[in-house]
């Protein structure tokens, strides 16, 4: 009779030259659309810095104007009627010397870019978590079909069995029909494991934006996860509310808002500018004597004060108040949530190492069953059915133990990105778990 241990081992080991996780992560940087929007997005914000400099910046303006004059003149200098021509062009400056707007203009464009850095940062990270989750469970889907393959092989076999043993009077039709039964059975779980591959592959395939190759690098077994250093899961909470990426975004949130209070305040702030234009105009006979062609020029300073902008300002302010209000209140959410996400994390991946533990004694303890119950079959002690139980078992608990370990690798990694900022190289640890 087929081992199943030997049937699922080889349904899930490829060759040297299988595709990593790695490899799909490197695909999927550059085609992800998640991930390229919030590159896009970092890139737009950066020109917010520049653009509030230039408020720093003088302002020069060309300016030009044409009239044609018509007149009537009925005075005692000048009676009758004239057509004339006048026009002026020149150049005007303005230079900022007093704008405190402008100077927080400039610090709140340097902490929206580094919040934009922080997005970007998180996006990677959850590009990271989304290769490994969707990698994953292809090679999950692949073991269950695996397991469902198996089961088949060796269900077929025992009909086979059955039947040769009913033809030659050994065994009851009952065992027969039962095997029969199990078959059917097994064969529907098939078409379902199919179809749960099919779709595994298809998130994969959308994640990095084409086909992927079918010989994906599975499991380097035996599979050895450590405990989480330190073993305390105080102290990863803590971890998470000081370093987590989402903390440090929502931190963000809350000094743009508090510095976006500060700029809208400053809308009825007084300025000053420096000043300076020439301007040189020309007309042509008016009513009053020959024509004129001057140049003048004129430097000085502007100091201006908003009185009265409609309420606007007041109303900006309010406004400003209450989003930060909003971005204090969403800062305690998060620091919640991430404290929560850092537990769930760290008791899942605690869980799943003793789980494998306790999975691979089973798997041992089901081998020695099925051992057992085949030798009972021999002397007459055991039914076929008893051996199919004990074959389907021993498929179920390997099925159970990788699926532990698909687990227990993405708690790992999904406590190390709510406790700090995950890199390539995270990925490439995780990475040696699987065959090169």
């Amino acid at each position: 009779m087929i081992r199943l241990v030997g049937l699922l081992s080889l349904s899930l080991f490829g060759s040297a030259q299988a595709v990593d996780l790695l490899d799909l992560y490197k695909e999927a940087v550059g085609k992800d659309a998640q991930y390229a929007a919030a590159k896009a997005e970092y890139l737009a914000v950066q020109e917010r810095l520049p653009q509030a400099q230039s408020s720093q910046l003088p302002k020069i303006n060309l300016e030009a104007g044409y009239d044609y004059n018509s007149v009537d003149a009925d005075s005692t200098f000048s009676t009758g009627h004239r057509d004339y021509e006048s026009y002026e062009y020149g150049v005007t400056a303005t230079q900022p010397i007093y704008r405190k707007q402008n100077d927080v203009a400039i610090d709140l464009a340097q902490l929206e870019i580094v919040k934009a850095s922080t997005r970007l940062e998180i996006a990677n990270q959850k590009l990271m978590l989304r290769t490994l989750w969707a990698y994953s469970n292809v090679l999950r889907a692949r073991t269950n079909l695996g397991t469902v393959r198996a089961q088949k092989l060796a269900v077929s076999e025992q009909l086979e069995l059955a039947k040769r043993n009913f033809s030659v009077g050994t065994a009851t039709i009952t065992d027969q029909r039962e095997a029969k039964a199990r078959l059917d059975l097994v064969l529907a779980e098939e078409l379902a494991a199919q179809n749960d591959l099919r779709v595994s592959k298809e998130a994969l395939q959308e994640l990095v934006g084409g086909p992927v190759s079918e010989n994906l690098a599975p499991l380097k077994m035996p599979v050895k996860l450590e405990a989480p250093m330190p073993n305390d899961i105080a102290l990863w909470v803590q971890r998470a509310k000081e370093q987590s990426l989402e903390m440090i975004l929502a931190q963000h949130e809350v000094s743009i808002a508090q510095t976006r209070v500060q700029f809208n305040r400053l809308g009825a702030a007084p300025t000053v500018d420096l000043v300076g234009s020439i301007v040189d105009s020309y007309a042509g006979n008016s009513t009053f004597g020959s024509g004129s062609d001057t140049t003048a020029g004129v430097v000085g300073l502007r100091f201006q004060v908003p009185l009265f902008e409609g309420g606007k300002v007041n109303s900006e302010t309010r406004e400003a108040i209450s989003q930060y209000d909003k971005s204090a209140l969403d800062l305690e959410y998060v620091k919640r949530k991430v404290a929560q996400d850092a537990r769930v994390a760290y008791l899942d991946y605690t869980t799943g190492i003793a789980r494998i533990d306790a999975l691979e004694q089973a798997l041992l303890s089901t081998k020695l069953q099925l051992e057992s119950t085949k030798l009972g079959l021999e002397v007459g002690v055991r039914t076929a059915v008893a051996v199919l139980d004990a074959e389907t078992l021993l498929a179920e608990a390997r099925r159970d133990m990788f699926n532990a370990i698909y687990d227990s690798i993405l708690a790992k990694f999904q406590l190390q990105a709510v406790t700090g900022r995950l890199i390539e190289a995270d990925l490439a640890a995780i990475n040696e778990l699987f065959v090169q």
